[in-house]
């Protein structure tokens, strides 16, 4: 807390205008008189509690008793601190410094919080008239100092929620963890594991951290925050590709692309009832006397536009979809690793607005097959992911057909956590997590059912009898963080390599599809006509016109797993007939450019293309250093 504490011989003082959401009512605006006077401006910072309001007033009362005036003023004064408290907090600390000087029997009055004043002063001009004071909260040996120091009561409860883990399997059968059989079921094993212990801290970092670098993806960006990437020209290819597969298949479904901000007055009425709840750990900003936060999804933004929607039963479900680039979790810095855990990520996040259970639990079925039908289109199958769901007992009973046709539909044993009370917000959350070689499991795909936040943020809807109504939410991400994704594709292509294969990625992903080699520059000109058939047929093809051997540049190609490699000389510019390596099925073929095209074209149906991203020709790229 910082305090200008100063000795008056007067002060005026008007109302003039309401600062934020939570300004207190006041009936007179009219300009305030006081005369002989101590004004104590005062700003209230992040960490103040009771006890520095208490402190601060045994001060300020001292102070007055040495120079024999019992009146006070307090009077918020923000422009004292860059660090403030959320208002609704400063102002239960401002009221109780009000009544500790009541307590200490000062004639006590308060400019009122929240508003902007206009105002004037005159200040005495003896020794002890002006003095400045900076009230810091008591510290204990019990303190930590890291991340930690900002996790709220709300958030250690629900460390310390109980869960009952159970395994599903495909035909609707319950077991305890203990009595499975986890033999054909490793990777269930350790998501079990995983789960259960809440460890979440890395102690090695996993292939795919190498392979994000070597293959120009992405790299840490040591002048930002940790969990902050750099994606170079290949991984924002790669991110741009994905992005536009996973918003098209969204539209597809039915969902209506929106854009909203990234960042929220934390004292908005909506977010003060949330945070209450579900605190999270957040980026924060302070701007203007607001105290705002950045996103952590789609939902605060989604949520407040339905807000301004006049629905009917007719309309449901109605869908809202966001690709958000950026949402931002302050996780955990030893948990931060790669592409895996990030503080900053690109989520794709579709809302569903549902009018009661029986549609939402019919329309999480539709979403379920949409998350399935993504992943395996981008090159991540079931095999290639476990599945975790989480529910409430009340849930359960209720709706055991509708968790067992989700069981059903993902065709393998599943964890379940099992709440005995309702905590969060939804009642059922199911996810699909992929497990890496380190035993981490990382969420792709998610929905939820939501049973709070339409009444929160006051969604309604007509029904059928004309009665308003709040929906149901469904909070669905159909293929979880896009650099996540990244991470499963390079996490499954370094298990492709540790069992002897090629890794690769996605041919659609690749960001050159076909690579050139010109056996001297004689052939330049043929090699650039071949090239240019090829990108006018959508097929990201380069030239590697290197002054290096043909067996050099063969090698550095393999290297950037090149889906297509043709060397082209004297035989196939007379012959028509091009040899390619292809790296995929591991041997050399005999193509037309006719036929190479439609094999391309065959591999990438269905999926977004775009440009190359990088200079056509080899030698016209810088080196990046990694």
């Amino acid at each position: 807390m910082r305090i200008l504490q100063l000795h008056c011989d007067s002060i005026d003082y008007k109302p003039t205008k309401q600062e934020n959401a939570i300004a207190e009512e006041i009936e007179n605006t009219d300009m305030q008189h006081l005369e002989e006077i101590v004004v104590v401006f005062v700003a209230i910072e992040t960490k103040d509690d009771s006890d520095v309001a208490s402190d601060a007033i045994r001060q300020v009362n001292e102070s007055m008793s040495k120079i024999g005036c019992t009146r006070l003023l307090l009077y918020p004064y923000a422009h004292l601190s860059s660090n403030l408290a959320r208002p609704s907090s400063a102002f239960e600390i401002l009221k109780e410094m009000e009544q500790n000087a009541i307590d200490a029997k000062l004639e006590v009055y308060r400019a009122p919080f929240g508003w902007t004043k206009s105002y004037s002063v005159k200040v005495k001009g003896h020794p002890l008239a002006e003095s400045s004071k900076i009230i810091k909260p008591k510290t204990s040996d019990e303190e930590s100092n890291d991340d930690d120091d900002d996790t709220s009561h709300a958030l250690a409860r629900e460390s310390k929620l109980e869960s009952q883990w159970r395994i599903l399997t495909p035909d609707g059968n319950l077991v305890s963890i203990d009595d499975f059989d986890f033999t054909n079921h490793k990777k269930l094993q350790s998501l079990a594991k995983y789960e259960s212990k809440k460890q979440r801290k890395v102690d090695e970092p996993p292939p795919h951290v190498h392979l994000m670098k070597k293959l120009a993806i992405a790299d840490y960006e040591s002048a930002s925050d940790n969990g902050n990437m750099r994606f170079f020209p290949n991984g924002r290819l790669i991110k741009s590709l994905i992005e536009t597969h996973v918003t098209n298949r969204v539209k597809r479904y039915g969902g209506y692309e929106v854009e909203t901000p990234i960042m929220y007055d934390s004292e908005h009425p909506s977010m003060i009832s949330y945070f209450n709840r579900f605190p999270a750990r957040q980026y924060t900003i302070d701007s203007e006397g607001k105290h705002l936060f950045l996103r952590f999804a789609a939902c605060f933004g989604q949520f407040l536009m339905a807000n301004q929607f006049q629905m009917s039963h007719h309309n449901m479900p109605y869908r809202l979809y966001e690709m958000t680039r950026y949402s931002f979790r302050r996780e955990q810095s030893g948990e931060l690793v790669g592409l895996r855990r990030l503080r900053a990520f690109t989520m794709p996040d579709c809302h569903a607005f549902c009018q009661n259970m029986k549609q939402a639990t019919d329309e999480i079925l539709v979403r379920f097959e949409l998350s399935q039908q993504v992943l395996s289109e981008i090159g991540i199958f079931q095999d290639d992911y476990e599945m975790a769901i989480r529910f409430t007992e009340e849930f359960y009973n209720h709706n055991r057909d509708v968790v067992n046709k989700l069981a059903s539909a993902h065709g393998k044993p599943m964890l379940v956590e099992m709440w005995k009370e309702r905590f969060f917000y939804f009642v059922l959350k199911w996810e699909f997590n992929y497990v890496d070689t380190t035993g981490k499991a990382s969420a792709l795909s998610t929905d939820q059912i939501d049973v709070e936040n339409g009444d929160r943020y006051n969604i309604t809807f007509v029904d059928e009898n004309n009665e308003q109504l709040n929906p149901i939410i469904l909070h669905n991400s159909p293929s979880g963080a896009i650099e996540r994704v990244i991470y499963t594709l390079l996490e499954k292509a370094a298990c492709d390599s540790k069992e002897g294969k090629r890794p690769y990625l996605p041919l659609w992903l690749s960001p050159t599809q076909v690579r050139i080699i010109p056996l001297t520059e004689e052939f330049d000109e043929y090699a650039e006509s071949m090239c240019k058939k090829l990108t006018e047929s959508d097929i990201r093809t380069d030239i590697d016109d290197r002054n290096m051997s043909i067996g050099k540049r063969i090698r550095e190609a393999e290297k950037e797993w090149t889906p297509y490699i043709l060397v082209v000389g004297a035989k196939e510019a007379e012959s028509g007939k091009l040899n390619v390596r292809d790296r995929k099925a591991g041997y050399v073929k005999e193509f037309t450019i006719e036929e190479l095209t439609s094999a391309i074209h065959q591999g990438t149906a269905n999926m977004p293309t775009t440009d190359i991203n990088m200079p056509i020709r080899v030698s016209k790229r810088p080196q990046l250093m990694v």
